[in-house]
């Protein structure tokens, strides 16, 4: 493993000192031990060329033209507190040492000192930093886990799955599908997909492909040269060119047409666009992220939509439940959007009385989660419900899904689960609240396959 100047992902450790003979003897050492090694004179651009979240460890003399290294340390402290600094010092300056180490060094060597002084020292710092890094992705982790949850709100079996999908995704570089109907939230998801990606600092560029005139779909999305048709009196970007270095947002995209559909295939397949009227190819490094309301293999078998096109969307598909197929969040979703108008126009939080909340779970919800956050806002401006219960199909699970006894554990699990969802210090209080003895409501929650931690509290055995 040789070592050379340049810095990378590999380099385990970066050796700065303007003696070219300690330089070459210090790095013969690294070099013999396995390590991979990237040598410097000075440390004036060491800085531009570290990697971000670099796993490896800083050698440093202290003495040095330019910026010595306690200047050094003080430049890497503030990029990354975490970031080993070894320094190397003369007899005389090892007060300078001390002090470097009170700054943060990660340790000092007198010179002159064995190699495996050097090494035992360099060794210990990249299995600390390795640890670091580790502890650092993880809460980055946890992080995004959060910041998803709090996005797409729900205790459902179909939103915890749909959550470890966009987890799964978003760190990848792949073209995802979505499936939902109207209002389920398609471009919420695709905004998270994007937030939680390595993309997240790059443009987000939503367009509804349905919402365009087929006259202009092509201009918005490829762009145009002056020329390229009547009107056209100057360049446009199109939104592809546009997203380059972030994210594509493309809904409804059933509704594109098929000489569209064919350029949008090759746009994906090569990662290039050419504005209309023009003939450079233009690279991009964009993520396209697709949303349908139909389902596409059946527009396809239709000939509504290319075949080739669908195969290729069709990778990675993330499907959106509907509200009806997840009632047990209904009640949860309607609290958090309420709550949410009701501070937007400073006005007090709404209690939701029994027949109301019978009356949410009872509804069809055709135009889902949006349809549902409509009503909160009414609800909150102290305007009711105003439902129509006769738009649509019942709930599902709620009136109409199944006989009598399954319509009727369907009610009794959403509003188990609304009320989980409520503050509580205690299962007791969550049974009080219900007017069930606690016995009965361990039953239920087992016959549900709901607990007491679901809401964010304590176990039903700690609380009884």
């Amino acid at each position: 493993m040789s070592s050379d100047n340049r810095i990378d992902d590999g380099t385990q450790v970066v050796l700065i000192d303007d003696d070219p003979h300690l330089r070459k003897a210090l790095s013969q050492t690294l070099d013999l031990a396995g390590l991979k090694v990237a040598c410097l004179e000075d440390a004036r651009t060491l800085e531009a060329r570290l990697p971000a979240d670099w796993h490896g460890v800083v050698v440093s003399d202290i003495r040095m033209p330019g910026i010595d290294g306690l200047q050094l340390l003080a430049n890497l402290q503030g990029r990354d507190a975490d970031l080993p600094v070894l320094l190397i010092t003369g007899h005389g300056d090892v007060q300078l040492a001390v002090q470097a180490m009170r700054a943060g060094a990660y340790d000092f060597l007198e010179k002159p000192f064995p190699s495996e002084a050097l090494l035992d020292s360099v060794r210990r710092a990249l299995a600390l930093r390795r640890l670091v890094l580790d502890n650092r992705s993880l809460r980055l982790a946890l992080a995004d886990r959060q910041q998803l949850a709090g996005r797409l709100l729900g205790h459902s079996p179909a939103m915890a799955r749909l959550r470890e999908q966009i987890g799964a995704l978003a760190g990848t570089q792949a073209d995802v599908l979505i499936l939902g109907e109207t209002g389920a939230g398609k471009e919420v998801v695709a905004r998270a997909l994007h937030d939680l990606s390595a993309r997240r600092d790059g443009p987000f560029v939503a367009i509804n492909a349905g919402a365009l005139a087929e006259s202009v779909v092509e201009s918005e999305l490829f762009g145009h040269e002056p020329g390229a048709f009547t009107g056209a009196q100057k360049r446009r970007i199109g939104k592809f060119e546009f997203a380059n270095g972030g994210t594509l947002f493309l809904d409804e995209i059933e509704s594109m047409s098929l000489d569209v559909q064919v350029k949008l295939l090759r746009l994906l397949q090569e990662r290039v666009v050419e504005r209309l009227g023009g003939n450079q190819s233009i690279a991009l490094d964009i993520r396209v992220i697709a949303a349908t309301k139909e389902d596409l293999r059946v527009a396809a078998d239709q000939g509504r939509f290319r075949a080739d096109l669908y195969y290729r969307l069709n990778v990675a598909p993330l499907r959106i439940p509907s509200l009806r197929e997840r009632n047990e969040d209904i009640l949860l979703l309607f609290q958090h959007f309420a709550e949410a108008a009701a501070q937007r126009h400073g006005l007090p939080i709404r209690e939701l009385q029994p027949e109301q909340r019978a009356a949410l779970l009872r509804h069809a919800w055709p135009g889902n989660v949006r349809e549902l956050q409509n009503t909160a806002e009414r609800f909150a401006l102290g305007l009711g419900l105003g439902l129509d219960q006769s738009a649509g199909e019942p709930a599902a699970g709620i009136a109409g899904g199944g006989n009598l006894s399954e319509q009727v554990e369907a009610f009794e699990r959403a509003l188990i689960a609304d009320e989980l969802n409520r503050p509580h210090g205690s299962l007791r209080s969550v049974a009080e609240a219900l007017g069930l003895p606690r016995k009965t409501l361990h039953d239920k929650l087992r016959k549900h396959g709901l607990s007491f931690t679901d809401a964010g509290g304590s176990s039903p055995d700690e609380n009884g």
